[in-house]
């Protein structure tokens, strides 16, 4: 029985990376996925993923496979073997609400990959709304300058400081974010002591 999944983590666990394992992986079968992205999500370029390590890939919008009435949804998604969505948390909640319809009617497994909160710990509401559905939740793994495990991402200024207020949704990489245990979030630390 196919299932929803949604697997996440802080900013530089590797979740893009995996995600284009996934789909190299699916294809190596003779299988056939969808690798999505919300339009949003521009980064990179339009149409193309790309993990930090240099993986890359085309990809389609999020908005053209899954907005629209179920029945539409139903059948331009059933021709595929699996459903892998990066960059999710920038989903609208109607749209994480008809991935497990696909799941169910179309019997394939759709994978989501995102970031579960934002910079200031707050849930975004598609992330919200995955851990309510999901059949499977994993949690991807990175760690924190001090070794620690990261599971805060941190927004920082052009100095290192920590930024704790803006729109929740601001496009960034390694130059606007950093990933932190939770001791070195809350203290502002975003690196080691210079001596």
């Amino acid at each position: 029985m196919a299932k929803l999944w949604y697997r996440y983590g802080a900013m530089g666990c590797s979740k893009t990376a995996n995600a284009l394992m996934v789909a190299f992986n699916y294809e190596e079968k003779g299988l056939k996925p969808l690798v999505l992205k919300p339009r949003l999500e521009n980064r990179d370029g339009e149409k193309i993923i790309k993990s930090r390590i240099g993986l890359s890939r085309e990809c389609g919008f999020v908005e053209d496979y899954l907005d629209g009435t179920l029945d539409e949804v139903l059948e331009k998604t059933k021709e595929y073997d699996c459903i892998i969505i990066d960059e999710v948390q920038f989903c609208t909640i109607e749209e994480i609400g008809v991935l497990h319809k696909i799941v169910d009617a179309n019997n394939i497994p759709v994978i989501c990959y995102g970031l579960r909160d934002d910079f200031l710990l707050n849930p975004f509401p598609a992330s919200k709304e995955l851990c309510a559905v999901a059949d499977k939740i994993e949690e991807l793994k990175t760690v924190c300058w001090c070794g620690q495990g990261a599971t805060c991402n941190a927004r920082i200024d052009a100095d290192g400081n920590i930024v704790r207020k803006g729109d929740q949704i601001d496009l960034g990489g390694n130059d606007r974010y950093v990933s932190l245990c939770r001791k070195h979030y809350f203290s502002g630390q975003t690196r080691p002591e210079v001596k």
